[in-house]
């Protein structure tokens, strides 16, 4: 597989790639140039607080955001909040609504409990773990990091084979919370099974999606509408990262799932 040839005809000035194996990075094409992550930022921002869950600073059965609801909830995008307000959508546990609220409150309750800015807790647990030293958090734990592909492709390389980050951790990232839920995915519309793990989108059987058909039903991550994406695969052993310059689209929802199809090709045994 040529993975500059697959990114030849995407839409984009620039774009950055890298494919993940259980031994690190199988193949990767990228100058060292920081891209904007934008929700992709979700995964790391879960990771820290669910890192902070096993230390006992916080507990997934707070109480975070709306009555009734929990730190689970929130990880999980099924408190009921809306996208960016307090507003609430639907009772907790009811409904998958995505909100990047949900995962902000997240982050200041483990801010209030130890203490400390949320980017020194991120820094601490995730970035300087995995030696992700180019990433940086400018904005909201929601969606305002930014880095190059090679700190994007370590992140994907430690959550497909866990040797920095405590396994229990990315157990929870990666597994439903609430199974059954419906909402939209979006940019990809109302889904029956709209599945999310404390952090991370589990593909399940969702159509259309941004992985690959191929991609198994336990395939995790997330997408960003910086037109960044991260996913990994533990049935077919293999992980997959991207970001760009330019906003996600359709062009996305159709290069994406093409170069998902062909790592899967190449790199599936």
């Amino acid at each position: 597989m040529d993975l500059s040839a697959e990114l030849a005809d995407w839409p984009v000035g620039s774009a950055a790639a890298a494919v993940i194996g259980p031994a690190g990075v199988l193949d990767i094409v990228g100058d060292g140039r920081s891209y904007p992550w934008a929700s992709v930022t979700k995964v790391i921002t879960a990771l820290t607080v669910l890192d902070g869950t096993f230390e006992g600073v916080v507990g997934l059965d707070d109480e975070v955001g709306p009555p009734d609801s929990t730190l689970r909830h929130v990880l999980s995008h099924a408190s009921g909040l809306a996208i960016d307000t307090d507003r609430i959508l639907a009772r907790p546990g009811t409904r998958r609504v995505y909100s990047n609220r949900g995962i902000d409150l997240a982050a200041q309750h483990l801010e209030q409990r130890t203490g400390r800015p949320f980017v020194e807790e991120l820094t601490e647990r995730v970035l300087d773990l995995l030696g992700m030293t180019g990433t940086t958090l400018t904005g909201t734990p929601a969606h305002g990091a930014s880095g190059p592909i090679a700190d994007l492709a370590a992140l994907a390389a430690d959550l497909l084979n866990p040797s920095m980050l405590l396994p229990n951790v990315v157990s929870l990232g990666s597994t439903v919370a609430f199974p059954g839920l419906g909402g939209v995915l979006p940019g990809f519309g109302r889904q029956t099974r709209n599945d999310w793990g404390l952090g991370c989108e589990i593909r399940d059987h969702k159509t259309p999606h941004w992985t690959a058909p191929g991609n198994s039903a336990a395939t995790f991550g997330h997408f960003g509408q910086s037109g960044s994406f991260i996913w990994v695969d533990p049935v077919a052993q293999l992980a997959c990262v991207s970001l760009s310059d330019k906003p996600f689209g359709p062009w996305a929802a159709e290069v994406w799932p093409r170069l998902s199809a062909a790592v899967l090709d190449c790199y599936a045994s």
